[in-house]
């Protein structure tokens, strides 16, 4: 068996992003290994919970390092850039107790799991071990022909992000320091790739960072129904686009697409929809339960999913788990998830080019039923190739490569 410390700040039980991320790759590692996981106190209730109930918990041995309440808010405050100091000095403190669990604990292999993106790598490299960090985010830039309708704060925010971004990648003297160290960094995607090898001069194998658990769900067959059902999910903010997916609505000119809209309230959209003359085409459901959220994916046709900055988004992969084609872009995770076998993909562009290249995939989709049916036969495929155990096998591998060196 190899020993593993893990250095995950955000890991939970039955939670989404980054907590929940961490948490399937910690439970389905201790599979095959025994783990020392250190990780914020902020779940600690949960993960003590949930321990005991998997066959697996035995082999996942949790150390806390907790921090402030304010902390906390600031760190689910996307944006809140005072963040990063606090999480520079908890990083240092992991640092401190990795020694400490070190000379009491057989290590094999140190891995640097989450926070995913680049910007802190932690201190865990200045240990003399084997060193595994990621998936790592390592995108260079939002696509800033995306931006209008942004406001003017959310505009300047994401500018200078790409710069000081660009800055990062370039001259982060540990974030260098620390890929040097590494004896493998992993991308969590194909743009992360492009990118570390772009400023690192390194080739870093592509492992998306969240997975799915392969089930059995009907197929929902299109071909004898008039109507084609579109399922759009997501929060009601810009980088999510929906106002792409509105316009493209309206593109189309068709009454027979429908396009079912989940997410908070945003009326802007609604007042969107009805300049665009498509209000008897989008259903508002707002937000709603999870479990209905994936009852709407059965019964859907397509899952239309526009956005542009994510890194691999689990909805995409609920969608598929429930043998759901997805039109989407060509970019971050879901760009790598989504294969021409269970969906259709359109590169970024501009805004308008977009519209045209989702309105022409509708078309032939809504024209070609017998291409959405075998997308959806498909899926079952997919799902054991995306599922969390395939991908802590295939971690496993990296890691007894990097033994091996």
């Amino acid at each position: 068996m190899i020993f593993i410390l893990i250095n995950a700040y955000a890991c939970s039980p039955s939670m989404g992003s980054e907590p929940g991320m961490a948490w399937n790759w910690c439970t389905n590692l201790a599979k095959y290994c025994e783990l020392y996981i250190i990780t914020e106190g902020e779940f600690r209730d949960k993960i003590e919970a949930a321990l005991p109930t998997l066959p697996q918990g035995k082999h996942m041995h949790f150390y806390y390092n907790p921090v402030s309440e304010e902390v906390r808010k600031m760190c689910w405050n996307q944006g809140d850039w005072r963040f990063y100091k606090h999480y520079k000095k908890w990083q240092w403190k992991t640092y401190e107790m990795a020694q400490e669990i070190i000379v009491k604990q057989h290590i094999d292999i140190i891995h640097q799991l989450n926070m995913i993106g680049f910007r802190e790598p932690g201190y865990l490299w200045k240990i003399d071990k084997p060193l595994v960090w990621g998936p790592v985010d390592a995108k260079e830039k939002f696509p800033t022909a995306y931006l209008k309708g942004a406001g003017i704060k959310a505009n300047l925010f994401i500018r200078l992000k790409n710069h000081i971004t660009g800055l990062q990648l370039r001259y982060s003297r540990r974030v260098h320091k620390a890929v040097q160290k590494a004896s493998v960094v992993i991308s969590a995607s194909s743009e992360s790739q492009k990118s570390l090898k772009k400023y690192f001069h390194i080739d870093s194998p592509l492992l998306n960072e969240t997975g799915c658990y392969p089930k059995t769900t009907i197929i929902n067959s299109t071909k004898e129904k008039d109507d084609l059902n579109l399922l759009w999910v997501g929060k009601l903010d810009f980088r999510k686009q929906l106002s792409l997916a509105l316009k493209t609505i309206a593109q189309l000119a068709n009454p027979q697409i429908k396009l079912h809209i989940i997410g908070g309230n945003n009326n802007s959209y609604q007042k969107l929809a009805m300049e665009l003359n498509i209000s008897h085409q989008c259903i508002w459901h707002g937000v709603i339960p999870h479990h209905e959220v994936q009852g709407l994916m059965r019964k859907a046709d397509v899952f239309f999913f526009t956005s542009i900055a994510e890194g691999t988004p689990h909805v995409v992969l609920e969608a598929i788990g429930n043998n759901l084609p997805v039109i989407c872009f060509d970019v971050c995770g879901h760009g790598d998830s989504v294969n021409e076998q269970v969906g259709v993909k359109v590169p970024l562009s501009t805004p308008q080019q977009s519209i045209n290249d989702f309105a022409e995939k509708i078309t032939y989709l809504f024209n070609h039923r017998d291409v959405l049916k075998r997308m959806s036969e498909n899926c079952k495929a997919r799902q054991e190739e995306l599922s969390w155990d395939n991908k802590a096998k295939q971690m496993i591998s990296l890691y007894k490569k990097v033994l091996s060196q």
